[in-house]
């Protein structure tokens, strides 16, 4: 009854099942070992000091920006230079725009500088003259994945739509700082911008997209077997019934001529 699996049309939906089954198997194992991965980096990141708390570091020394240095207090030296802001980006509900400095430091580069925020509609005031030394909170460049950048182009001269060396670098002739920093303290008119968690250590929304793939993939493994189990069954019957004679192939509509 069953010698109809080692038809040619079998053969081909048998590798089929044999090739689908340990492929979702191996991408829901894939995903979830992302959420575990997400999961650990977490719970390290709450087991470990906070960042803020530990004594300030020279910039140069806590790069490249990574999980264990993003949120370090960074000093740095120099005389500040173009300013742009960054739009689209809101503090407590409100809409406004970041204040970005770029301050030209002693080692030649330029170290973007997130001086405060500002609502929508105020003017930016301008910067220190003459050389300063700043501190603040250590961040990674941003991304297009990062909230509120922007990535279509067509901002007006003066600003930019994240804040990264490689958006950067296009205005200005000279090298940035893959980093930035952020300001614990505003100047008058502006509001100090809190930094953030380093990218992939928390458990957001990115983390349970992981945990839901998983469960996908294992159910598209399950629904694999299942099509299997019922196209052979019916096939078995279908064979049954033929061999019983109480089941013939439907005649052709095609008149014979």
């Amino acid at each position: 009854m069953y010698r109809f699996l080692l038809t040619p049309r079998w053969w081909g939906i048998n590798v089929f099942v044999l090739l689908a089954i340990p492929f979702c198997i191996f991408m829901g194992s894939w995903q979830l070992s992302r959420f575990e991965a997400r999961v650990a980096t977490h719970t390290a990141a709450e087991k470990a000091p906070d960042p803020a708390a530990q004594a300030s570091a020279p910039l140069d020394s806590l790069l490249p920006v990574d999980t264990k240095t993003s949120g370090r207090q960074a000093t740095a030296s120099g005389k500040y230079g173009e300013q742009f802001l960054v739009p689209g980006r809101e503090l407590d509900g409100r809409s406004g725009a970041y204040v970005l400095t770029l301050l030209h430091a002693k080692s030649g580069k330029a170290l973007p500088v997130v001086r405060g925020w500002l609502p929508a509609g105020k003017k930016a005031p301008a910067a220190p003259t003459g050389e300063v030394t700043v501190t603040g909170s250590l961040q990674a460049s941003e991304n297009t994945e990062t909230d509120g950048a922007h990535t279509d182009g067509g901002l007006p001269s003066g600003q930019v739509g994240m804040i990264s060396a490689a958006s950067l670098v296009n205005l200005v002739p000279y090298q940035v700082y893959d980093a930035w920093i952020t300001l614990p303290t505003a100047t008058a008119g502006l509001t100090a911008v809190p930094a953030t968690a380093p990218p992939n250590t928390g458990l957001d929304l990115k983390a349970f997209q992981n945990l839901g793939y998983t469960g996908e993939w294992f159910v598209f493994a399950g629904f694999v077997v299942f099509m299997w189990f019922r196209l052979v069954r019916r096939e078995a019957e279908t064979a049954r019934d033929l061999e019983l004679g109480i089941y013939e192939p439907e005649a052709s509509s095609t008149p014979v001529r």
